[in-house]
């Protein structure tokens, strides 16, 4: 097999090198699980030679360029095309596999981006230079494999095989079995404010290899290069933005799992057991976790709830966190909660008095749709065809209502249609403004409801169709085997 992988390497063709670069990685990634999942208190000291391997590099590379971000620069002002078309991809990895090999490899700052946030404040997103972003892409092939046995099943954000439909289908699950309380956590700041000497040894009771270490410590401090043009240090936090920090945060977090874990009425408590705390008026609870949104469901009272939120502001203060007083609430899931862009409430079944948990899109999100529409509306000039506004618009409806199709999303779907029909015919007015309504119709509904350009159909939201997203529990398998 080495034999043939060397072979293929030689031959210069791109895709064979890939392929074969993939299978080599795959096949270390797996060795590494396995042995983490077999001693979870082994330290792996001999990793650095595989974050300069040239297969981690070549597949870093090419999950770097393939990612949309691939297009933003980082302070050297290189992006992902510029460095392929200028210096070549083989010259570049070579010569960043030298930089690390001989120990000059040194991160660059980020470069600071403001966006907005929903309420007029603003998210910091650090923009990493191409080359750190492969580095960062190489550190994470390595370590993701070890630190994955570590995450319990309660964490589903940025872990492969996981999504947000998962975490959502978990609350939905508990809540619909007697988990009635509801706290609601939001940690202030979370990606800038996790203090580097507590993560570092979090990090450092699985890795013992000096050299990863320093590599990660000097990707945490390597500053921030404003938009005011003024470098700042970087004390504490993981800059949100870079590849390393989902798995980092997630590292930083588990502080948190494991105390809800280890708590009793936690999930490592058998199924007796908490029917005996029940009986006896004692709480059981289970914490669902997206990256720094997470909220605990409780199987007892409010005044259950407001004692482990006391406890959990403990923890994590340990790791330099705190909660936020006004976002972090404690609610019964008859007054409902809003998590990740879903509203999860208990409602009386439509013509009966049974009362079932539903999960639809939140008001937020729809508002968050709706403004997009209306803001390509307005982008699109009316002097481009509907076809070009048409083009914009079908993919933002798809990949929302993609999101929230395995929902009770029926009725928020067909009021999207019907705002998005209304914002299209607008524009269509706009455009030919001494036009009748019948002549706008024959020119552009061809004899049918929905607007169409000679290429394309407006998305109507309703033909989606709804869905019941499977809940699969602690049952998510990993990328690679735990046995071999």
């Amino acid at each position: 097999m080495e034999d043939q992988e060397v072979a293929s390497v030689n031959t210069g063709d791109p895709e064979a090198v890939l392929y074969w670069a993939e299978r080599r990685v795959l096949k270390i990634q797996t060795k590494l699980y396995q042995w983490a999942c077999a001693d979870p208190g082994r330290r792996f000291d001999d990793l650095f030679n595989l974050v300069a391997d040239p297969a981690f590099l070549l597949v870093a590379w090419d999950r770097v360029r393939s990612n949309r971000g691939a297009r933003s620069a980082g302070v050297d002002r290189r992006t992902a095309s510029s460095i392929a078309l200028h210096v070549g991809v083989e010259d570049f990895l070579d010569t960043l596999r030298s930089a690390l090999k001989d120990r000059s490899f040194r991160p660059l700052p980020l470069r600071e981006r403001m966006i907005p946030k929903p309420g007029g404040k603003q998210r910091r997103l650090g923009i990493a230079t191409i080359t750190d972003r492969v580095v960062q892409a190489a550190l994470k092939l390595v370590l993701e494999p070890i630190f994955e046995t570590d995450f319990l099943p309660c964490s589903y954000g940025f872990r492969p095989n996981r999504r947000a439909h998962d975490a959502v289908a978990e609350v939905r699950h508990f809540t619909s079995h007697s988990y009635e309380w509801v706290l609601e956590g939001d940690i202030k700041a979370c990606f800038d404010e996790i203090d580097h000497t507590a993560l570092m040894d979090r990090v450092r009771r699985r890795i013992g290899d000096k050299r990863v270490l320093a590599l990660v410590k000097a990707f945490l401090k390597s500053g921030i290069l404003g938009e005011d043009g003024r470098l700042r240090d970087n004390n504490t936090g993981t800059p949100q933005g870079s590849i390393l920090s989902p798995l980092l945060s997630n590292v930083a977090l588990t502080v948190l799992d494991e105390f809800v874990a280890q708590e009793p009425g936690g999930p490592q408590t058998g199924p007796v057991e908490r029917r005996k705390r029940r009986r006896h008026g004692l709480p059981n609870h289970r914490l669902i976790r997206y990256a720094d949104d997470w909220c605990l469901v409780i199987a007892g009272t409010s005044g259950d709830a407001e004692a482990l939120k006391e406890k959990i502001t403990e923890v994590l203060a340990g790791m330099g966190l705190r909660l936020s007083p006004d976002k972090t609430v404690i609610t019964h899931i008859d007054q409902g909660l809003d998590f990740l862009g879903w509203r999860i409430q208990r409602h009386r079944q439509r013509g009966s008095n049974r009362r079932y948990v539903y999960t639809y899109p939140a008001k937020k999100a729809l508002r968050a749709v709706t403004g997009k529409v209306k803001t390509l509306c307005r982008q699109v000039g009316t002097d481009q065809s509907l076809d070009a506004l048409l083009l914009r618009l079908n993919p933002v409806v798809r990949g929302w209502c993609g999101y929230f199709r395995p929902g009770v999303s029926y009725a928020t779907f067909a009021y999207l249609g019907h705002y998005l029909w209304f914002r299209v015919w607008h524009w269509l007015r706009r455009k030919h403004p001494k036009v009748t309504w019948k002549e706008i119709r024959r020119r552009y509904f061809r004899g049918g409801s929905w607007p169409a350009s000679h290429n394309r159909v407006l998305l109507n939201p309703t033909t989606v169709g709804t869905s019941r997203y499977r809940y699969r529990g602690a049952a998510i398998p990993a990328p690679w085997p735990a046995a071999a």
